[in-house]
This record gives C-alpha cells, sequence and structure tokens, in this order.
C-alpha cells in the first residue's frame, strides 16, 4: 500500500521570473493580475499585463499560487509563506549543492558575498565578538 505523498515533498521550484512574482505578491498580500503587472513594473518595465496574467496562471496550475475565483477579478496568492518557502528552497541547495552540508553553504556565502559589516554582524550574532571592545 502506497502512502500519500506530502505537500513537503512536492513542492514546486520557481524559476526566477516566478520568484519574482512571488516577491510582489508576498510584499502585497492578494492582489489581481493587474496590481501584480503595476507594483513588478518598477523592476521589469518589459513586462507586459499578459504576461504576468499568463504566468500567474501557470504559476497557479504548478500550485505555487491560490486563487480566489470567487470574485472578479480573481485574486492570486501564495501557497507559501516567504520563510517557509526559502527554507525548502535552502535545504534543497544544500542537498544538492553542498553535499548535505549547511557548514559548506556557510563557508561558501562568508567568502565572497557577505560585506564586512555583514560580517561582524554575523560574528556578533554567534557571540564570537569581544563585546567589551
Amino acid at each position: 500500500m502506497s502512502q500519500p505523498s506530502t505537500p513537503q515533498a512536492t513542492v514546486p521550484h520557481p524559476t526566477a521570473a516566478e520568484l519574482d512574482l512571488l516577491r510582489v505578491l508576498w510584499l502585497l498580500g492578494p492582489a489581481d493580475a493587474k496590481q501584480v503587472h503595476q507594483a513588478l513594473l518598477s523592476d521589469r518595465p518589459e513586462a507586459t499585463y499578459a504576461t504576468v496574467l499568463r504566468q500567474l496562471q501557470l504559476m497557479h496550475a504548478k500550485g505555487l499560487l491560490t486563487r480566489d475565483e470567487s470574485r472578479r477579478p480573481q485574486l492570486y496568492a501564495p501557497a507559501q509563506k516567504q520563510d517557509k518557502l526559502q527554507t525548502h528552497l535552502l535545504k534543497d541547495l544544500i542537498a544538492k549543492a553542498f553535499a548535505g552540508s549547511g557548514k559548506a553553504l556557510v563557508l561558501a556565502a562568508l567568502k565572497g558575498h557577505v560585506s564586512a559589516k555583514e560580517r561582524a554582524d554575523i560574528q556578533k550574532l554567534l557571540g564570537g565578538e569581544d563585546e567589551s571592545k
């Protein structure tokens, strides 16, 4: 007897363009395609309304978005909270690109992607800085 798959196991991976739309929706909350298009224009002025609407429809079909069909225009919203999806994507990245090692991920990030101030903030967070300085 096979067990049903859990939603966690079937979380779809958004593309870069889909992440752009998810960021807009996480910021706006539930929104119609016109609102999403307007909010996206500052970062992607080439985006057309038709393209945004089609992308939202595809993301809904993929399970990345929910859609309130009880009203017109329909409202789209992320199917998962931002931190939950980010955590899932990060776990997947660690497993695939860093052989399951969170330490390897952190070391790679610290090598060239963190400013001196960010590094100091991280050190303070980890308790490695002498606070008497």
